[in-house]
Protein backbone atom coordinates (compact mmCIF):
# COMPACT_ATOMS: atom_id res chain seq x y z
CA UNK A 1 0.00 0.00 0.00
CA UNK A 2 2.78 2.50 0.84
CA UNK A 3 4.38 2.07 -2.19
CA UNK A 4 1.61 2.93 -4.58
CA UNK A 5 1.23 5.94 -2.57
CA UNK A 6 3.94 6.69 -2.54
CA UNK A 7 4.45 6.49 -6.35
CA UNK A 8 1.48 8.21 -6.67
CA UNK A 9 2.51 11.51 -4.58
CA UNK A 10 4.88 11.91 -6.33
CA UNK A 11 2.67 13.26 -9.23
CA UNK A 12 1.73 15.93 -7.23
CA UNK A 13 4.78 17.09 -8.39
CA UNK A 14 4.13 17.36 -12.21
CA UNK A 15 2.07 18.65 -14.59
CA UNK A 16 0.33 15.59 -15.45
CA UNK A 17 -3.20 15.89 -16.73
CA UNK A 18 -4.35 12.10 -15.87
CA UNK A 19 -4.33 10.63 -19.68
CA UNK A 20 -1.02 11.60 -21.17
CA UNK A 21 1.50 8.99 -21.09
CA UNK A 22 4.45 11.56 -19.74
CA UNK A 23 4.35 14.41 -17.65
CA UNK A 24 6.62 17.12 -16.53
CA UNK A 25 8.88 17.52 -13.15
CA UNK A 26 7.72 21.27 -11.74
CA UNK A 27 8.69 20.49 -8.05
CA UNK A 28 6.91 22.61 -5.88
CA UNK A 29 4.58 24.62 -8.21
CA UNK A 30 1.65 22.73 -7.64
CA UNK A 31 1.79 23.84 -3.64
CA UNK A 32 2.57 27.53 -4.33
CA UNK A 33 -0.80 27.28 -6.32
CA UNK A 34 -2.65 25.84 -3.31
CA UNK A 35 -1.77 28.47 -1.11
CA UNK A 36 -2.09 31.14 -3.93
CA UNK A 37 -5.42 29.33 -4.80
CA UNK A 38 -8.11 31.40 -2.79
CA UNK A 39 -10.82 28.71 -3.33
CA UNK A 40 -7.43 25.94 -2.50
CA UNK A 41 -6.58 27.70 0.88
CA UNK A 42 -9.81 28.94 1.59
CA UNK A 43 -10.84 24.79 1.37
CA UNK A 44 -8.13 23.89 3.55
CA UNK A 45 -9.51 25.88 6.49
CA UNK A 46 -12.71 25.22 6.04
CA UNK A 47 -11.79 21.50 5.71
CA UNK A 48 -9.96 22.16 9.62
CA UNK A 49 -12.76 24.16 11.14
CA UNK A 50 -15.46 21.70 10.17
CA UNK A 51 -13.61 18.71 11.01
CA UNK A 52 -13.32 20.53 14.65
CA UNK A 53 -16.55 21.55 14.81
CA UNK A 54 -18.02 17.91 14.15
CA UNK A 55 -15.54 16.46 16.90
CA UNK A 56 -16.61 18.35 19.23
CA UNK A 57 -20.29 18.41 18.70
CA UNK A 58 -20.66 15.18 18.24
CA UNK A 59 -18.90 13.80 20.92
CA UNK A 60 -20.64 16.00 23.43
CA UNK A 61 -24.17 14.89 21.86
CA UNK A 62 -22.99 11.60 21.79
CA UNK A 63 -22.04 11.62 25.31
CA UNK A 64 -24.98 13.29 26.69
CA UNK A 65 -27.05 10.36 24.83
CA UNK A 66 -24.61 7.78 26.22
CA UNK A 67 -25.84 9.14 30.10
CA UNK A 68 -29.15 9.05 28.66
CA UNK A 69 -29.28 6.07 27.37
CA UNK A 70 -27.43 4.27 30.33
CA UNK A 71 -30.00 5.22 33.31
CA UNK A 72 -32.77 2.60 34.37
CA UNK A 73 -35.56 3.92 31.86
CA UNK A 74 -37.30 1.49 30.60
CA UNK A 75 -37.33 2.44 27.30
CA UNK A 76 -33.71 2.52 26.93
CA UNK A 77 -33.20 -0.74 24.23
CA UNK A 78 -35.87 0.85 22.12
CA UNK A 79 -34.11 4.56 22.63
CA UNK A 80 -30.15 3.04 22.20
CA UNK A 81 -31.42 1.70 18.39
CA UNK A 82 -33.24 4.44 17.61
CA UNK A 83 -30.13 7.19 18.27
CA UNK A 84 -27.80 4.72 16.62
CA UNK A 85 -29.73 4.36 13.58
CA UNK A 86 -28.62 6.69 11.11
CA UNK A 87 -25.59 6.18 11.64
CA UNK A 88 -25.98 2.69 9.60
CA UNK A 89 -27.87 4.69 6.54
CA UNK A 90 -25.11 5.63 3.76
CA UNK A 91 -24.22 9.06 4.06
CA UNK A 92 -25.47 9.91 0.70
CA UNK A 93 -29.20 8.65 1.51
CA UNK A 94 -28.78 10.73 4.66
CA UNK A 95 -27.22 13.69 2.60
CA UNK A 96 -30.99 13.50 0.09
CA UNK A 97 -32.98 13.16 3.17
CA UNK A 98 -31.97 16.61 5.10
CA UNK A 99 -31.69 18.23 1.82
CA UNK A 100 -35.56 17.94 0.52
CA UNK A 101 -36.12 19.01 4.79
CA UNK A 102 -33.73 21.76 4.40
CA UNK A 103 -34.95 22.98 1.04
CA UNK A 104 -37.13 26.65 0.50
CA UNK A 105 -40.66 24.61 0.54
CA UNK A 106 -39.13 21.58 3.07
CA UNK A 107 -40.24 20.36 6.41
CA UNK A 108 -37.75 22.60 8.73
CA UNK A 109 -39.41 25.90 6.85
CA UNK A 110 -42.79 24.62 7.30
CA UNK A 111 -42.42 23.90 10.84
CA UNK A 112 -41.06 27.51 11.46
CA UNK A 113 -43.55 29.43 9.46
CA UNK A 114 -46.34 26.99 11.63
CA UNK A 115 -44.96 28.23 14.95
CA UNK A 116 -44.91 31.47 13.74
CA UNK A 117 -40.76 31.99 13.42
CA UNK A 118 -41.24 32.68 9.65
CA UNK A 119 -38.40 35.41 9.78
CA UNK A 120 -35.77 32.49 10.92
CA UNK A 121 -36.81 30.45 7.42
CA UNK A 122 -33.79 30.28 5.04
CA UNK A 123 -32.61 28.75 1.94
CA UNK A 124 -30.42 26.38 4.57
CA UNK A 125 -28.08 24.63 2.04
CA UNK A 126 -28.61 27.89 -0.51
CA UNK A 127 -27.24 30.12 1.22
CA UNK A 128 -23.19 30.76 2.11
CA UNK A 129 -23.82 32.14 5.94
CA UNK A 130 -25.71 28.76 6.80
CA UNK A 131 -25.03 26.22 4.32
CA UNK A 132 -21.47 24.86 6.01
CA UNK A 133 -23.32 24.71 9.43
CA UNK A 134 -26.05 23.20 7.76
CA UNK A 135 -23.70 20.44 6.97
CA UNK A 136 -21.89 20.09 9.86
CA UNK A 137 -25.26 19.53 11.77
CA UNK A 138 -26.23 17.01 9.17
CA UNK A 139 -22.77 14.74 10.12
CA UNK A 140 -23.35 15.43 13.61
CA UNK A 141 -27.05 14.32 13.13
CA UNK A 142 -26.14 10.67 11.99
CA UNK A 143 -23.09 9.89 13.62
CA UNK A 144 -23.66 11.40 17.09
CA UNK A 145 -25.30 7.92 17.79
CA UNK A 146 -22.35 5.97 16.59
CA UNK A 147 -20.40 8.08 19.53
CA UNK A 148 -22.94 7.29 21.76
CA UNK A 149 -22.34 3.69 21.52
CA UNK A 150 -18.67 3.85 22.21
CA UNK A 151 -19.38 5.63 24.93
CA UNK A 152 -22.37 3.93 26.26
CA UNK A 153 -19.62 0.93 26.01
CA UNK A 154 -17.03 2.55 28.05
CA UNK A 155 -19.76 3.59 30.68
CA UNK A 156 -21.28 0.13 31.20
CA UNK A 157 -17.36 -1.24 31.72
CA UNK A 158 -16.97 0.72 34.77
CA UNK A 159 -17.24 -1.81 38.02
CA UNK A 160 -20.71 -0.71 39.69
CA UNK A 161 -18.25 -0.92 43.08
CA UNK A 162 -16.67 2.36 41.93
CA UNK A 163 -20.31 3.92 42.29
CA UNK A 164 -21.28 2.03 45.28
CA UNK A 165 -18.38 3.28 46.81
CA UNK A 166 -18.87 7.06 45.86
CA UNK A 167 -22.36 6.81 46.94
CA UNK A 168 -21.11 6.02 50.70
CA UNK A 169 -18.95 8.99 50.35
CA UNK A 170 -22.08 11.11 49.03
CA UNK A 171 -21.24 11.97 45.66
CA UNK A 172 -23.72 13.54 43.79
CA UNK A 173 -24.50 12.72 39.82
CA UNK A 174 -22.26 15.43 39.12
CA UNK A 175 -19.13 14.27 41.29
CA UNK A 176 -19.69 11.11 40.41
CA UNK A 177 -19.39 12.34 36.30
CA UNK A 178 -16.76 14.51 36.77
CA UNK A 179 -14.63 12.18 38.86
CA UNK A 180 -15.25 8.60 38.02
CA UNK A 181 -17.40 9.12 34.28
CA UNK A 182 -15.26 11.01 32.95
CA UNK A 183 -11.94 9.47 33.80
CA UNK A 184 -12.90 6.14 33.25
CA UNK A 185 -13.88 6.92 30.29
CA UNK A 186 -10.27 8.12 28.52
CA UNK A 187 -10.50 5.19 26.10
CA UNK A 188 -13.77 5.80 24.53
CA UNK A 189 -12.98 9.90 24.31
CA UNK A 190 -9.68 8.80 22.38
CA UNK A 191 -10.78 6.81 20.30
CA UNK A 192 -14.48 8.73 19.77
CA UNK A 193 -12.40 12.10 19.05
CA UNK A 194 -9.79 10.33 16.70
CA UNK A 195 -12.31 8.81 14.49
CA UNK A 196 -14.39 12.13 14.30
CA UNK A 197 -11.49 14.22 13.51
CA UNK A 198 -10.37 11.52 10.76
CA UNK A 199 -14.45 11.54 9.32
CA UNK A 200 -14.81 15.47 9.53
CA UNK A 201 -11.36 16.17 7.82
CA UNK A 202 -12.07 13.67 4.90
CA UNK A 203 -15.74 14.75 4.72
CA UNK A 204 -17.31 14.18 0.69
CA UNK A 205 -20.47 12.37 0.61
CA UNK A 206 -23.05 14.90 2.40
CA UNK A 207 -20.91 17.54 1.14
CA UNK A 208 -21.17 16.53 -2.42
CA UNK A 209 -25.16 15.35 -2.09
CA UNK A 210 -26.44 18.31 -0.45
CA UNK A 211 -24.34 21.55 -2.07
CA UNK A 212 -21.94 20.34 -4.56
CA UNK A 213 -19.59 22.49 -2.48
CA UNK A 214 -21.75 25.88 -3.06
CA UNK A 215 -23.14 28.18 -2.97
CA UNK A 216 -20.09 30.23 -4.20
CA UNK A 217 -17.48 27.63 -2.42
CA UNK A 218 -18.99 28.22 0.21
CA UNK A 219 -19.29 24.67 1.51
CA UNK A 220 -16.11 23.44 -0.79
CA UNK A 221 -13.85 20.43 1.21
CA UNK A 222 -10.54 19.64 0.57
CA UNK A 223 -12.44 16.10 -0.77
CA UNK A 224 -14.74 17.83 -3.01
CA UNK A 225 -11.91 19.95 -4.95
CA UNK A 226 -10.19 16.90 -4.96
CA UNK A 227 -12.43 15.52 -7.01
CA UNK A 228 -13.55 18.90 -8.81
CA UNK A 229 -9.84 19.58 -9.82
CA UNK A 230 -9.17 15.91 -10.71
CA UNK A 231 -12.55 14.87 -12.65
CA UNK A 232 -14.32 17.71 -13.49
CA UNK A 233 -11.14 19.98 -15.39
CA UNK A 234 -8.49 17.10 -15.33
CA UNK A 235 -5.67 18.63 -13.42
CA UNK A 236 -4.69 15.57 -12.01
CA UNK A 237 -1.65 16.63 -10.55
CA UNK A 238 -3.01 19.69 -9.07
CA UNK A 239 -5.87 17.19 -7.12
CA UNK A 240 -2.69 14.69 -5.48
CA UNK A 241 -1.51 17.88 -4.18
CA UNK A 242 -4.43 18.70 -2.50
CA UNK A 243 -4.67 14.82 -1.69
CA UNK A 244 -1.19 15.37 0.02
CA UNK A 245 -2.50 18.08 1.77
CA UNK A 246 -5.27 16.10 3.23
CA UNK A 247 -3.13 13.02 3.82
CA UNK A 248 -1.02 15.40 6.30
CA UNK A 249 -3.80 17.09 7.74
CA UNK A 250 -5.19 13.52 8.65
CA UNK A 251 -2.16 12.59 9.74
CA UNK A 252 -1.06 15.38 12.29
CA UNK A 253 -4.44 15.60 14.07
CA UNK A 254 -4.33 12.15 14.86
CA UNK A 255 -0.79 11.39 16.24
CA UNK A 256 -1.38 15.00 17.91
CA UNK A 257 -4.93 14.00 19.59
CA UNK A 258 -3.19 10.22 19.93
CA UNK A 259 -0.33 11.74 21.88
CA UNK A 260 -2.72 14.33 24.26
CA UNK A 261 -5.58 11.56 24.85
CA UNK A 262 -3.07 8.42 25.94
CA UNK A 263 -1.30 11.44 27.63
CA UNK A 264 -4.46 12.12 29.70
CA UNK A 265 -5.33 8.42 30.00
CA UNK A 266 -2.46 7.35 31.58
CA UNK A 267 -3.21 10.43 34.19
CA UNK A 268 -6.54 9.20 35.04
CA UNK A 269 -5.58 5.39 35.81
Amino acid sequence: MLIPSGRGAILAFTDWNGISPSWEWIGLDNFVRLWETDVARDAVVRTIVIAVSIMFVQNAIGLLLALGVNSQIKSRNLLRVFLFAPAVLTPVVIAYLWRNLLAPTGALNELLDAVGLDGLQREWLGDSDTAMWAIIGIVVWQFAGYSMVIFLAGLQSIPTDVYEAAALDGAGPVRRFFSIDLPLLAPAITINLMLSIIGGIKLFDQVYATTGGGPANSTETLSTLIYRFAFNSGQFSFAIALAVVLTVLVAIFAFAQYAILRRGERRAS
